[in-house]
């Protein structure tokens, strides 16, 4: 089962336009890994160096995703 991670416009242009993008579930590491193998450049938008969140991102949860 796929979790789906929506994308700010902002960063539209990295996926082809698409305003979401269906990943592999995991950790959050694993998510934004999972997105910059498949978007080049996600993954330096989303997380720092020292793989920190940037201070702009936000990570919301859906409930209906939590088991």
């Amino acid at each position: 089962m796929a979790v789906t991670v929506r994308i700010p416009t902002t960063m539209r242009p990295l996926t082809a336009g698409e305003k979401q993008v269906a990943v592999e579930p995991g950790t959050l590491g694993t998510i934004v890994a999972a997105l910059d193998a498949a978007h080049p450049g996600m993954g330096e938008r989303l997380v720092d160096e020292d793989g920190a969140l940037r201070k702009f991102v936000n990570v919301f949860v859906d409930d209906d995703d939590v088991r």
